[in-house]
């Protein structure tokens, strides 16, 4: 048990050196002690990222979801798994147990088995933070299909693209979700993407809303009855630790979204060690993560890292600000939550409001706080800090990505001493480098650099579904045997990291990030735009908001600006989803461009941040004459 649970800053050091010393003693100890394995493996690890080739645990046998249930029930089979908190507060919580959530698990394995869904298949899941989200993955993991959860948020348009890129046989979605005073409707999305699925042979439908709904004859089959008639057992299907556990889609800079694949082996044990360790859990406390099982942080946080632990894990299906801003903070009362994990974007949020929101609830259950998706800005940081933890709460302001499966840099509560803005140091078994234009590593302290990871670790996506290339192209090429994050970073007097941010065409807005490319080709298809450029500006709440650059052709010219600015905005939330809609629209004659066409970005972020001072040198631009123009037109 030795280095399962880290408690103090020296022995962080310590079993820090053992696990970047021998990775592969350290961490088979921490798979044979506290995972439970059908087989045990030939070979802990093997690796060559010029390939990129990674496997963890070769040879071993198990099932996740005996990790997260079986094995917790002889124990904690009454013990509440997951915490049900739905979006209208009057609405009643729910506490599933271990021993309920087994069952329910199984009885959906035994749905999707005679819906012919075998291992291998992929699954789609469009659901809202329902407890049938978590069922579904776990009942996927446990008949060894692959689940594909896309983000209740996105278009139809998105949601097609996705199903078809890893060619999934069935989708799980419901009658509708509410969000805050707002109900949606979310069989007619799917309806509308399944136009331009051909693979999708079944629709099983959770009821939420109750509202009328189209059921296609043949297709669409209403989950409850099919549950109820279900036999309340199943045995697992005894998996590969490298075979996949699911396909997770995530922004590119270009073109399509990459589906990220995890396999479970690996990334079973890294995000039930990162979650004990980073949250500190202990057995009665009550964890919740705000994020949306459609994002990584809630498939590694929410459902699979906990459930692991044996620990209560509160899934919320509203958001901040409904009824009012004091939501987060009455369910935090009202359930007593230890540790609680959230995004910047809401912290801004709810900063803005008057703190009488805050001071109504009595928050001193509260021993960890957590901040992921971004880095957190010092203002909301101390907000954060002051007003909920109350100063004696620590913060982890955790860095980690979709592609990197669980956290990878973060201060361990009462661990590790933190400063504002810092995710401070790597995790265990984590080895950063940072590396400087030349692809040289940089040594030493007070630098800074491009964020590398030169070793592997268990929970790293394996591939890019169907594109091997595209994975090695994204990842592996821009330093040899090295991992490239796309993020840039510093390395403070004291060792700690501080992410500077994307280094790449990726916008982090709300903590969502969004890749230009596609929202470009989006807007570039309405019939009055030529061409458009997209680039990010700090914003107060969320972080960075979207700020497009258009050329108007002669046939938009006489539009009225504003009508164009909302048909531009629509076609964008039909195509990816509201989420990548831009703040500011600004309509230009050209786009600064160096003589071989390409656009200097560079140049619109400094003018839509407004920080103009220093444009550097645009006397070799092809046309530098358009970028005084835009300046006096800035919005």
């Amino acid at each position: 048990m030795s280095n399962y649970h880290i408690k103090h800053l020296e022995e962080y050091f310590q079993v820090y050196r053992k696990s970047v010393r021998d990775p592969e003693a350290f961490w088979e100890e921490i798979a044979e002690e506290h995972f439970v394995w059908r087989k045990k493996w030939d070979r802990v690890l093997s690796w060559d990222f010029s390939k990129p080739e990674v496997k963890w645990f070769e040879g071993a046998r198990l099932n996740i979801t005996e990790n997260c249930l079986d094995r917790h029930l002889p124990t904690r089979g009454n013990k509440t798994a997951i915490l049900f908190e739905p979006n209208d507060p009057k609405e009643e919580a729910q506490h599933i147990t271990y021993r309920q959530l087994h069952e329910k698990v199984c009885r959906m394995s035994n749905v999707l088995k005679e819906q012919g869904v075998s291992k291998g298949d992929r699954v789609c899941i469009y659901l809202p933070m329902i407890p049938e989200l978590a069922i579904a993955l776990l009942a996927c993991a446990r008949i060894g299909a692959i689940h594909s959860v896309v983000f209740a948020g996105f278009s139809s348009q998105a949601l097609a693209t996705r199903i078809n890129d890893c060619d999934c046989k069935l989708v799980i979605t419901s009658d509708g979700s509410y969000r805050g005073g707002k109900t949606l409707n979310l069989k007619s999305i799917v309806d509308s993407a399944l136009e331009a699925c051909p693979g999708v042979q079944t629709v099983l439908v959770a009821k939420r809303t109750g509202e009328a709904i189209d059921m296609m004859k043949g297709r669409d089959l209403w989950l409850e009855p099919l549950m109820y008639k279900a036999y309340a057992d199943y045995v697992a299907e005894v998996m590969d630790a490298e075979d996949p556990l699911f396909i997770l889609y995530t922004s590119g800079s270009t073109g399509r979204p990459k589906g990220m694949v995890h396999t479970i082996g690996g990334y079973m044990v890294y995000t039930a060690y990162t979650f004990k360790n980073i949250f500190q859990y202990r057995e009665q406390d009550v964890y919740w993560c705000t994020a949306d099982i459609g994002w990584i942080t809630g498939h590694s946080y929410i459902v699979y890292g906990p459930l692991a632990n044996g620990a209560t894990s509160v899934m919320f299906e509203g958001v901040p600000s409904y009824p009012d801003h004091g939501r987060f903070w009455e369910v935090v009362a009202k359930h007593k939550v230890n540790q609680f994990y959230t995004a910047p974007t809401a912290i801004r949020a709810l900063a803005k409001e008057s703190l009488k929101f805050v001071e109504q609830y009595d928050l001193s259950s509260l021993k960890v706080l957590g901040s992921v998706g971004e880095p957190i800005n010092e203002e909301a940081w101390h907000w954060y800090n002051n007003n909920i933890g109350k100063g004696k709460s620590p913060i982890v302001d955790t860095w980690w990505q979709t592609e990197t499966g669980g956290i990878m840099i973060s201060p361990i509560p009462y661990v590790t001493p933190t400063t504002p803005t810092y995710a401070t140091l790597p995790f265990i078994g984590v080895q950063p480098a940072l590396m400087d234009e030349e692809g040289k590593e940089i040594k030493g302290n007070l630098v800074d650099g491009r964020l590398c990871i030169k070793f592997p670790w268990p929970s790293m996506a394996r591939t890019i579904w169907g594109d091997h290339q595209r994975y090695r192209d994204t990842y592996f090429s821009a330093y040899e045997n090295k991992y490239f994050t796309g993020d840039g970073a510093l390395r403070d007097a004291v060792g700690y990291y501080r992410i500077t941010g994307r280094v790449d065409d990726v916008i982090i807005v709300s903590g969502h990030n969004l890749g230009t490319a596609p929202i470009e080709d989006s807007i570039n298809e309405h019939p009055a735009v030529a061409e458009s450029a997209i680039v990010g500006f700090p914003h107060d709440v969320k972080g960075n908001a979207l700020y497009g650059f258009v050329i108007l052709k002669e046939t938009g010219e006489g539009r009225d600006r504003d009508n164009l600015r909302k048909e531009i905005n629509q076609q964008i939330a039909e195509q990816i989803g509201p989420i990548a809609k831009l703040d500011k629209i600004q309509f230009v004659s050209g786009l600064p461009k160096t003589r071989s066409g390409k656009i200097m970005r560079r140049i619109l972020r400094k003018i839509a941040s407004r920080d103009v001072a220093d444009l550097g040198d645009i006397s070799t631009l092809l046309n530098p004459e358009v970028v005084q123009e835009i300046q006096e037109n800035v919005l």
